[in-house]
């Protein structure tokens, strides 16, 4: 597959508009000329199209190598594990960034309600090969970077093909679980919702389980079957994400940190901020 023009649109959108560009406000590129730390975020449903370098990402228990070419899809908002392993001056890490509209996904529901049936156990999390049956779509988009009013025009009818064009390819497949309003997909994006707004509260499971629709036993499953992790690992790993932005950016104290994201003892958050980041928190803080 042939990378050079999103390589070079790549390189240009950073030179003139860096990370983002207000007129496709659902684009970013990104660019590393060293390998990164590990590093742990959050990710909202976006595509991610590699286009140089490489990049080590992992969710619970299922971990993806992605290199040029690989394209990963994510359905849910997830804590994601990942690590730039090649980048260098010369031949630096190269991303495009999408990140997707879930109700305009929903709203192709009538119009592909014919499709096969998803598999109801895909993971949020899903990899594969780049495919032409979205790319074209996907460089049209990003060739109006430079053309504010085609993009106010022509942009969100290109994005509503970019969708429809990775729900019927085979990394889509997480994205056809969204459309069924009542599928395990859905209620675990609700369930997700909940804990993403709530992360500093006690996890209360039954409650999860009860937006969710669902027995305690049965939201443990199918938690576990769309994310990859369980939900208490999910709501740790929301608070270690906060604790270090806290630490970084904000320049709090480790145990001020640990309280404002939910824990009762700094030395248990030391203990689950080390074991995740590979570096004790009071080390990371004089670090920043």
């Amino acid at each position: 597959m042939d990378l050079s023009r999103m390589t070079e649109l790549a390189t240009r959108y950073l030179a003139n508009y860096g990370s983002n560009n207000p007129g496709l406000n659902r684009l970013c590129a990104f660019r590393e000329e060293a390998p990164s730390e590990i590093e742990v975020s959050v990710y909202e449903p976006a595509l991610c199209l590699i286009l140089q370098g490489s990049k080590m990402a992992s969710i619970g228990d299922q971990s993806i190598k992605l290199s040029p070419g690989k394209a990963l899809l994510i359905s849910h908002d997830l804590p994601v594990v990942s690590r730039i392993t090649k980048a260098s001056a010369s031949e630096p890490y190269l991303s495009f960034v999408l990140f997707l509209d879930v109700q305009l996904i929903r709203g192709l529901y009538e119009q592909v309600a014919d499709l096969p049936p998803p598999n109801p156990d895909v993971r949020s999390l899903s990899v594969a090969s780049a495919e032409a049956s979205w790319l074209g779509s996907f460089l049209r988009y990003i060739e109006l970077m430079d053309k504010p009013l085609d993009a106010k025009v022509l942009g969100p009818s290109i994005l509503r093909e970019i969708h429809y064009r990775l729900l019927l390819s085979s990394i889509g497949q997480n994205l056809r679980n969204l459309l069924v309003a009542d599928s395990y997909a859905s209620r675990i994006a609700k369930a997700i919702g909940q804990l993403r707004s709530e992360y500093r509260s006690p996890l209360r499971v039954s409650e999860l389980a009860k937006i969710a629709a669902m027995s305690d036993s049965s939201f443990h499953k199918h938690f576990k079957d769309v994310t990859g992790t369980t939900p208490l690992q999910f709501q740790k790993d929301l608070r270690l994400i906060q604790a270090k932005v806290l630490l970084k950016e904000m320049g709090n104290a480790v145990s001020d940190a640990a309280f404002a994201v939910g824990y009762e003892s700094p030395a248990h958050f030391s203990r689950d901020y080390s074991r995740r980041f590979g570096l004790a928190p009071s080390s990371d803080a004089a670090r920043f």
